[in-house]
């Protein structure tokens, strides 16, 4: 008899690392497709940038440290990191953006510490963030919903912007991003937090054209799409239940209680968990088997983690979105996390 030792991720079911990656991008679909059908084709040229430096970059990185090139390439995981960094930053974010972003992830937060199963951040998340803190303009032009928008882009206008800035007509981002009104668009919650800020009123804010019924136009179809793609890898057993349900749960029943509160201090729970990253971060962003919590009790307490940064974040913080700095935070305390909530060893209990 023997017994093989492996770094994570660890699964019950013998499913190859690359047919479980491959799962949950299949899984992502739905959400790509209702994203590119709001925010344009965008979302499928960033796509394209960002797998094919992740490619790149995991080729150059594993020859550099002369480890078996096939074997890693095709694990898929390297495709995996590049879509989520993809459908995380805006369509029409200049293409060096994706790339240096894919870059950091591959290179620094995946290979400097080992490769797959020895990191201890989420790759796609750590690159969010420097991006963020970094190119903050860049990643926060989030286009406003087709609908909204004052000038169609076809594909080709698309790549133009994203390669150059401009549209074969010569329009800037900054006027692709203004409605009729001529005021530049925002996300839904960080017209909330700008507005609440600014002195007016939670349901005045929903007044702004962004908003349909309380909740912003585009996102709550695209957050569904990506609940869909959860569910179903929950029904296939590629991630646990534990931490999507106490991340929602913990976010929803806070910002429920604020609400109830200050009406005004907040946007409702729906709003909340339909916008931003909400959906996507809890089936595919915090179930990362590398850098999650590992035991079923750490789960709960994981994803409860993260619920409660994104709240505080999102109340008192000067990002409206919130999620990718609460998952970096949250991956620090996994080794504690684990340590403290292990099961017993059979026939070690307490005396």
């Amino acid at each position: 008899m023997s017994f093989k030792l492996a770094s994570s991720p660890h699964t019950r079911k013998n499913n190859k690392t690359a047919f479980v990656m491959l799962t949950v991008m299949s899984a992502c679909i739905p959400g790509i497709l209702t994203q590119a059908y709001f925010f344009g084709f965008g979302v499928f040229i960033q796509l394209a940038i960002c797998m094919s430096v992740a490619l790149f970059t995991e080729y150059a990185c594993l020859k550099w440290r002369n480890k078996p090139i096939k074997r890693s390439l095709t694990d898929n995981s390297a495709l995996l990191t590049g879509l989520l960094l993809a459908v995380s930053i805006p369509p029409l974010a200049p293409w060096w953006i994706g790339a240096i972003g894919t870059l950091f992830a591959i290179a620094l937060v995946k290979q400097a510490y080992g490769g797959l199963g020895q990191n201890i951040f989420n790759p796609a998340m750590a690159a969010y963030v420097l991006l963020l803190v970094s190119f903050p303009l860049s990643m926060t032009s989030w286009l406003p919903a087709s609908s909204l928008m004052v000038i169609d882009l076809n594909f080709y206008d698309t790549l133009s912007t994203i390669l150059t800035g401009y549209t074969s007509q010569g329009y800037s981002l900054e006027q692709l991003r203004s409605g009729i009104d001529g005021l530049t668009m925002a996300t839904p919650l960080d017209a909330i937090k700008t507005n609440l800020l600014a002195g007016y009123t939670y349901n005045e804010t929903l007044s702004l054209p962004i908003f349909d019924n309380g909740i912003g136009k585009g996102w709550f179809y695209v957050s569904l799409a990506y609940l869909v793609g959860g569910l179903y890898l929950l029904k296939k057993r590629i991630i646990k239940w534990q931490i999507p349900v106490s991340f929602i749960g913990t976010l929803g029943f806070l910002t429920l209680v604020t609400q109830a509160v200050n009406a005004d201090g907040t946007g409702s729970m729906l709003l909340h968990l339909t916008s931003g990253a909400t959906c996507f971060a809890a089936f595919f962003i915090l179930t990362d088997p590398v850098s999650a919590a590992t035991t079923n009790k750490g789960r709960l307490i994981y994803g409860a983690l993260i619920g409660f940064l994104v709240f505080i974040i999102r109340q008192f913080g000067g990002y409206p979105d919130a999620v990718a700095f609460a998952v970096l935070l949250a991956n620090m305390t996994v080794p504690l996390i684990d340590y403290y909530t292990q099961p017993k060893v059979f026939g070690h209990g307490d005396k």
